[in-house]
């Protein structure tokens, strides 16, 4: 008895879609009020009869099955669930012995809880196919209130191949709360369980003051298990446009390009475009090589169609091995600018980087022993050895090889009852050579001494409340030796002083530059630990030398032999509000570099908002201050209505930047966006636009969504 049940579980379970490949070796529980035998070939169960395989679950009145005739029957109400992902709801069910054909009435379907097909009847058909007639699909919540679904799609016939995981429809109507919009007489769309399939995605429309009104028609094109490719028509009022994105997935690795060629009315050339590329891919000995693509075909494309806002695109090979106690790199790098006042001949546009560092632990000294090295040089294509600009700032054509190599030794005790004290030794040589610059050409060479020390101590308490206090005064005294070399200041034009660097033996980006001589540091970080999660810190430091570096911009806070105050912190707590802010403060001038971000986000509010301000700096090509608040926000007003803001305001010269905002409808079947944007920025090259879009997308097929907050409810079908 056991064994006829084992096969008629499986084999109800092949009739029900895309659950054919179940394996008739697991055991099966049978649960019924009563089991008899009536001869020798006819079985049946009846009364709260109940049929459980691993996770699936057969409830039914009555369940007969007779060897001779070559049939099984279920009398319902049938119930069949497995797990989460299909449920079954039928009055009959009549099946052949072998189970691929069969017929099961007044059928409801539900696949991973969102599709849901209601037919009067469904026949299986050679294993494999579910035939429908009279067919009515969806993604929304139906109620047994009589109240139409949002939207469906009925069909006076429908195949499910479940091999293919495909639906099929003919003759098929989409409607809106029953009200027919479209008629399709052929349309296939994928089931709910399958990944990739060719076929048109969701449709947008937009409009753009430049662009005109246009519609894109995503079309994805299954090229196998591991490689697509979608393609996009973009036709719009003053252009057209065809975009398109592929994919392909390698044993050991991945590659994606992205891109689009457009002809227009208003652009520089006939034709445009760009290409987007990028890769990874995991090799042999821990080494891992990944490739970034970026170009187009003028300064201004990617603006006015709005695929970036990037104004310098940076492409690179690289190839890198990251361990516990090693760090190398090999790298190939490629600068393209955008910006009207750049040009791509006079700035280093090809650059070549080979870096490594180890680390070892040597027993006889104890500590650590870091060896460094780092070679790479960076091209131009101008080769003029002046300034053609007059400007004493740049040689146009300037070429720089450079070769670093350092031994650093490093070691800490534990003294006076916590503190922590470190010294450090260092070793640096360095090698330039320099071509086409008539006044810097040749080659240099030279090399740094370095001793430093630093103490730290750490002091905690718990408080009464159960949070934990963090107190850490830390300080610093280095030298280093040697002298400048008489070179170009290439990479080091830009220097960061924050917590991070405190305690940096140079606190310059690149050996292109060194600090020099006597030179000390303190700073005091405290903080506290909330057991809830929240917390806050704050940091404030300085930096003394003995002689003031003019290699230090004025805005990096480091010019001086007394640096500006450093004052950092960050303030988090458990009702979703975070705040980051950063500033460098003279104490004469004032700030010269600020820089904060606070976000607040709960069940109804997510909101963030940026504010950077940075003082005048020629040496930064800066002649005025730069100050920007930036606001990024999305607010839930209903369970199903969101409304999106953001905006980008230059305060410096008191004009927007950048302004948008959205409004957002969403249940569990349908996603309908709006979107109004405006770009303020213009140029020489680029103008300012504005652009309209809607999209509208049907949730369920093949956008899913684990967020089951904007789910309608049957009690009036209200939120």
């Amino acid at each position: 008895m056991k064994t006829v049940f084992r096969i008629f579980v499986i084999g109800l379970w092949a009739v029900l879609a895309t659950v054919a490949r179940a394996q008739a070796t697991d055991e099966v529980v049978l649960i019924a009020d009563h089991v008899y035998l009536s001869g020798t070939s006819r079985l049946t169960a009846e009364g709260n009869v109940e049929a459980l395989r691993g996770d699936i679950r057969i409830q039914a009145r009555k369940i007969v099955y007779d060897s001779v005739a070559n049939r099984v029957t279920v009398t319902g109400p049938i119930r069949l669930t497995q797990g989460d992902s299909i449920t079954i709801l039928a009055s009959a069910a009549e099946l052949d012995t072998d189970f691929r054909n069969g017929l099961i009435r007044s059928a409801r379907i539900v696949m991973d809880n969102r599709v849901q097909l209601m037919t009067r009847q469904m026949k299986r058909v050679d294993g494999r196919f579910n035939v429908m007639g009279k067919t009515s699909v969806t993604s929304c919540k139906v109620c047994d209130n009589g109240q139409p679904p949002l939207w469906q799609i009925r069909a006076k016939r429908i195949v499910h191949d479940e091999d293919e995981q495909q639906i099929y429809f003919d003759n098929a109507q989409f409607r809106v709360l029953d009200v027919p919009v479209m008629v399709l007489p052929k349309l296939r769309l994928p089931d709910p369980t399958l990944d990739r399939a060719t076929g048109f995605l969701i449709p947008t429309i937009r409009n753009n003051s430049n662009i005109g009104t246009g519609f894109k028609l995503p079309y994805f094109i299954r090229l196998g298990d591991h490689k697509d490719l979608t393609l996009t028509p973009y036709p719009a009022t003053n252009a057209m446009t065809l975009e398109g994105r592929y994919r392909q997935a390698f044993r050991n690795g991945r590659i994606t390009f992205n891109g689009a060629v457009s002809t227009d009315n208003f652009g520089p050339q006939e034709y445009r475009g760009y290409l987007f590329g990028q890769g990874r891919f995991e090799l042999r000995d821990d080494y891992r090589l990944t490739f970034n693509l970026k170009t187009t075909s003028d300064d201004s494309y990617l603006l006015d169609y709005d695929y970036s806002t990037l104004d310098r695109l940076d492409s690179d090979v690289t190839l890198r091995r990251s361990r516990r106690d090693e760090n190398t790199r090999f790298a190939l790098l490629h600068y393209e600018s955008l910006r009207a006042q750049e040009n791509n001949g006079t700035l280093p546009t090809l650059v070549a980087v080979a870096q490594s560092e180890r680390r070892y632990f040597p027993q006889a000294i104890g500590g650590e022993l870091r060896l460094r090295y780092d070679v790479q040089g960076h091209y131009r294509t101008s080769s003029l050895g002046i300034d053609s600009a007059d400007d004493d700032t740049i040689v146009d054509g300037r070429d720089v090889a450079g070769a670093s190599a350092s031994a650093q030794w490093r070691r800490i005790w534990t003294v006076l009852g916590g503190a922590r004290l470190g010294v450090t030794g260092e070793l640096a040589a360095d090698l330039f050579h320099t071509t086409d610059d008539d006044a810097l050409e040749g080659t240099e060479a030279g090399v740094t001494p370095l001793v430093a020390a630093d103490l730290r101590y750490p002091m905690t308490k718990v408080g009464a409340d159960g949070r934990t206090y963090v107190l850490e005064p830390v300080a610093q005294i280095a030298w280093s030796g040697g002298s400048d070399l008489d070179i170009a200041n290439e990479e080091s034009t830009r220097i960061e002083f924050d917590e991070g660097n405190l305690l940096s033996l140079s606190r310059f980006p690149a050996e292109d530059r060194r600090e020099r001589g006597l030179r000390a540091a303190y700073g005091l970080n405290w903080a506290r630990y909330a057991p809830d999660g929240a917390l806050a810190r704050l940091s404030i430091a300085q930096v003394f030398r003995q002689d003031a570096d003019a290699d230090f911009t004025r805005s990096s806070g480091l010019m001086d032999q007394a640096s500006d105050f450093l004052l950092a912190g960050q303030w988090k707590t458990t009702n979703g509000f975070e705040l980051t802010a950063r500033g460098l403060f003279d104490g004469s001038q004032g700030i010269n570099k600020a820089a904060a971000r606070a976000s607040w986000k709960n069940q109804k509010l997510r909101l963030s908002t940026s504010y950077i301000w940075l003082g005048p700096d020629l040496a930064e090509d800066r002649d005025t201050a730069l100050s920007e608040w930036a606001v990024d926000s999305k607010y839930r007003m209903s369970r199903h209505w969101s409304g999106l803001a953001d905006w980008r305001y230059d305060v410096a010269s008191g004009k927007l930047a950048e302004a948008g905002v959205g409004l957002e409808y969403r249940n569990e079947c349908v996603k309908l966006d709006f979107s109004v944007s405006r770009r303020f920025t213009s140029s020489s090259t680029v103008q300012p636009s504005t652009s309209i879009g809607f999209t509208v997308a049907l949730l369920g097929f093949s956008v899913r969504t684990a967020d089951k907050s904007y789910d309608r409810t049957c009690r009036g079908n209200a939120g």
